[in-house]
């Protein structure tokens, strides 16, 4: 069960980090949407609803993800999807289902780098910083592959680049955790693949342009993959080159 013995609504972003540094169980609680399943007492948890971050910001360059925008916000934003050939949308639209959409925000998804995030491994795809408010900006890989610090991530940022990309993800029912998922982007020199739920953390791959079959081969053979309760390493190799060709295919059609 889990247990809150103080509830606050921090009125600062350094009231808030203030909170967190007092005391190693002080949890910032976001959407609460996986919190909510843990068995522990937590001393304080930090609400950041009156900071303002629940706006996503556009201007020439970029957008501007405030930490507490909500997956379902990602799933319709209209101009964010038309930007990023509705890789949001893609990546989201089958997370357990709307009502949770409404809470699980992108600051909790991306700040708990768990394993099987489509938030994730759609990100990594992306030319995104991770905003945090004590640490600063840095890249998404970076955060992901970085040590756990007690801080809050204020913003996700994602730069404007015009490539074609697409998302994919295989799910036993339509409401489960991805058994893999993958998101590619096609550059000028090659295809940079992120594949994720291996079970583990989202991975970075890059590869020559080839024919789909060819290189979809050649990212199974790169791509480490373990067995857990939702699939056998033998099955997620295949999922790989399965899924790779099945992106591929979705980029070739906004062409």
């Amino acid at each position: 069960m889990l247990k809150i013995q103080q509830y606050i609504k921090a009125e600062s972003l350094q009231e808030a980090y203030e909170y967190l540094q007092k005391n190693r169980n002080n949890q910032i609680i976001a959407g609460m949407l996986w919190l909510k399943m843990e068995d522990r007492n937590i001393p304080v948890a930090i609400d950041l609803e009156r900071l303002g971050l629940e706006e996503i910001i556009e201007d020439e360059e970029k957008f501007t993800i405030g930490a507490n925008v909500t997956l379902r916000m990602l799933e319709q934003h209209e101009r964010l999807n038309q930007a990023f050939h509705n890789v949001f949308k893609d990546s989201v639209k089958d997370i357990v289902g709307v009502q949770f959409r409404n809470l699980a925000t992108i600051g909790g998804s991306v700040y708990s780098r768990f394993g099987f995030s489509d938030v994730i491994t759609a990100l990594m795809c992306m030319h995104c910083d991770v905003v945090l408010y004590h640490q600063g900006s840095m890249d998404i890989e970076s955060f992901v592959n970085s040590d756990y610090q007690r801080d809050i991530i204020t913003q996700i940022i994602v730069y404007k680049d015009q490539l074609p990309r697409a998302f994919v993800c295989m799910r036993k029912s339509a409401t489960d955790i991805s058994t893999l998922n993958l998101s590619v982007v096609k550059q000028a020199d090659g295809y940079l693949f992120a594949v994720g739920a291996r079970p583990q953390k989202a991975m970075h791959y890059a590869l020559a342009i080839e024919k789909e079959k060819e290189t979809a081969k050649k990212l199974r053979s790169l791509v480490c993959c373990e067995s857990n309760m939702r699939a056998s390493k033998e099955y997620r190799e295949a999922l790989v080159e399965a899924l790779c060709q099945k992106a591929l295919k979705k980029m070739e059609e906004l062409a």
